[in-house]
């Protein structure tokens, strides 16, 4: 895949985004016998959001239809050479597990709750581990843990190499320095894409643009009913004190989490209380942030049920940076894909901070809805549906 700063004068389909969502678009496209055109408003793909993401995921979710999407994308991510047809890039995927921890019994029951409802929906791999066998399994974990829940097949991956991948699969043209401007619409049905750099004539467009695609979407008179959230990732590149086979782990109470990268971690913390914020295209970091992960006597400190975290910050040395992202997320927290009351013109967009595991299924089930092979009325995540107001997950 070598990018181009000239876009092509016609295209079979026009994906807008060249994060992980637009990629997977691409990639499924091509899978379809459609020519695929990426189009990326900056200088290189997967350089925005997508980059910004934990690296990880799971199949521990509340949600079965969420669940049903990565499923199928971590089948990808296991087969990641021999489904894509390359082996250029490759995404180090590494299963080193999820286990999420809880200092108190009414965390304990909705635990067990939630981990029966996964094992009835088939998920029969996720275990309950009482305190002790979380320590005996886990020396990190801090006295006060009263239950974890863990599985072991969950785990990370690269997220550049699976965007790259992806496009590098999908055989189709990736433009940069090429931002999308609009549609050109005639008798109700898209009929090219309007860049900056020219016109590409196209009688299908998607719209893969994370932050940017409520307002991509207004200038085909589509209301796409997402907001920005700011979200931030503290980067420690070496911490002599994070297991290197760690899995993630997350403190269930609270929502704050890390893994394992480079030599370090990185440390992650999802606060629902953070407000909406307008898309942008350089996101501001937030020095509080690492602060509210490290010092101990944070409500939300990883410390809080790691006690080497205590450690980290009172020897105090170690070097971090931040890197600062947006979820696009809907009233439901569910994403949108499908197509929209403009005919030609599709959406996959709004993970919600799950773009990395559920946009490569979701890619997937947005062509085989342009294709006519899926049923839109069964469609889950479908741009016309009812967005009933659900409480955001805390991860």
């Amino acid at each position: 895949m070598e990018p181009v700063e000239q876009p092509p004068a016609t295209a079979d389909v026009v994906v807008v985004g060249g994060g992980v969502a637009g990629a997977a678009t691409a990639f499924h496209a091509a899978r379809a016998g459609l020519r695929p055109v990426i189009v990326e408003a900056r200088a290189a793909i997967c350089t925005l959001t997508t980059p910004a993401a934990a690296g990880a995921f799971r199949l521990q979710f509340d949600d079965r239809d969420e669940w049903d999407l990565v499923r199928e994308s971590a089948e990808l991510f296991l087969n990641f050479a021999e489904i894509t047809g390359q082996v250029r890039y490759d995404l180090g995927v590494r299963q080193a597990g999820y286990l999420w921890l809880t200092t108190d019994e009414a965390g304990a029951d909705r635990q067990r709750e939630l981990v029966a409802r996964q094992q009835e929906w088939g998920q029969t791999d996720i275990e309950v581990l009482p305190g002790d066998e979380a320590r005996q399994r886990f020396p990190f974990v801090g006295p006060n843990v009263v239950q974890a829940r863990w599985r072991a097949g969950d785990g990370f991956l690269d997220t550049k190499q699976l965007t790259y991948g992806l496009a590098e699969g999908s055989g189709g043209t990736v433009v940069v320095n090429c931002r999308a401007t609009g549609f050109d619409i005639e008798g109700g049905r898209v009929t090219a894409v309007r860049t900056e750099r020219g016109r590409i004539a196209a009688g299908a467009a998607v719209i893969a643009g994370g932050p940017f695609s409520r307002a991509l979407a207004a200038t085909a008179g589509v209301d796409l009913p997402v907001e920005c959230i700011l979200r931030q990732k503290l980067i420690m590149p070496n911490v002599p004190q994070v297991p290197a086979d760690a899995p993630m782990t997350i403190d269930d109470d609270t929502g704050a989490h890390w893994r394992p990268a480079l030599a370090g971690a990185w440390l992650l913390h999802t606060d629902p209380a953070t407000p909406p914020s307008p898309p942008m295209e350089e996101v501001p970091t937030d020095s509080a942030f690492a602060f509210r992960l490290l010092d101990p006597d944070s409500p939300v400190a990883a410390a809080r049920t790691v006690p080497f975290w205590r450690d980290v910050w009172d020897e105090g040395a170690a070097h971090w940076l931040l890197q600062a992202g947006q979820y696009v997320v809907t009233p439901d927290h569910l994403p949108v894909i499908g197509a929209t009351t403009v005919e030609g013109l599709w959406l996959n967009t709004a993970y919600g901070g799950h773009g990395i595991m559920e946009s490569p299924a979701g890619g997937a089930r947005l062509i085989d809805l342009m294709t006519g092979k899926a049923d839109p009325a069964a469609n889950p995540f479908r741009p016309d549906r009812p967005f009933v107001p659900r409480d955001q997950p805390t991860l």
